[in-house]
């Protein structure tokens, strides 16, 4: 399904649906080598996908498998399945759906949900805190390119990407700075083309995109698993 928004519509829900609140900005980079990934700030300490893995998140009692791609998004997906595995998702509220008047996005992903008695309207504001440092865990923008060896990292690019904002992509919310992500991602309810280049999608529902469209701002992650491909993650020692 493919969506015709005004120009001033599209800012809009952009600023609306996806953004963060709290983040710090972010630096630029030029197209890289195919070892450009090294030269990255603080990228050897972030957990790395070398492969793709299945996550199966249930929500009202269904489940919705993802494919995840490290092939083409190592470092976004990589934090995904990590944030999985130590079970950060489970119990999250979606707390922010946006249906109308087209259908957009379900953003979830805010650790700070996991408290009922948290302010509603301050959701969308948080991000994983790292135990081992007891900073919030950043990741750079990474998108790579159709045809390109390597992702590119902390800006947004032009280009035709790899991996695109079809429906049912699943891709990681951040604020004005290119790589304030965290944890908080969202599902992509239609073809959204417009946010290409400009947001890492690192993955795709497989099974159980009825259950995504069903979900109500409000319901919870009640559980997420790796099904397959856990061993093609690799995190830093």
């Amino acid at each position: 399904m493919r969506l015709k928004f005004s120009q001033f519509f599209v800012v809009l829900l952009m600023i609306g649906a996806l953004t963060l609140g709290g983040c710090t900005s972010g630096t630029a980079s030029s197209i890289p080598s195919p070892d450009a990934s090294e030269s990255v700030p603080g990228i050897k300490d972030l957990p790395r996908l070398e492969g793709k893995a299945t996550v199966v998140m249930t929500v009202n009692g269904a489940p919705i498998e993802i494919e995840v791609d490290g092939t083409n998004a190592p470092i976004t997906a990589g934090n995904f399945v990590d944030l999985v595995q130590k079970g950060v998702y489970d119990g999250l509220v979606f707390h922010r759906v946006v249906r109308e008047p087209q259908p957009f996005v379900v953003q979830g992903g805010d650790p700070q949900g996991k408290d009922p008695k948290f302010p509603e309207n301050r959701l969308g504001t948080g991000g994983f805190i790292d135990v081992k440092t007891g900073n919030e865990r950043r990741i750079p923008l990474e998108i790579r390119p159709k045809g390109a060896v390597q992702p590119i990292y902390n800006k947004t690019i032009t280009e035709k990407s790899e991996l695109q904002h079809k429906q049912g992509a699943i891709a990681m919310a951040r604020s004005q700075s290119p790589d304030s992500a965290s944890s908080q991602f969202y599902f992509a309810l239609a073809d959204l083309s417009f946010l290409d280049g400009n947001y890492a999608v690192f993955g795709h529902v497989t099974k159980g995109f009825e259950v995504v469209n069903k979900i109500q701002q409000g319901d919870r992650i009640e559980s997420a698993k790796v099904t397959q491909g856990a061993e093609n993650l690799k995190t830093p020692q």
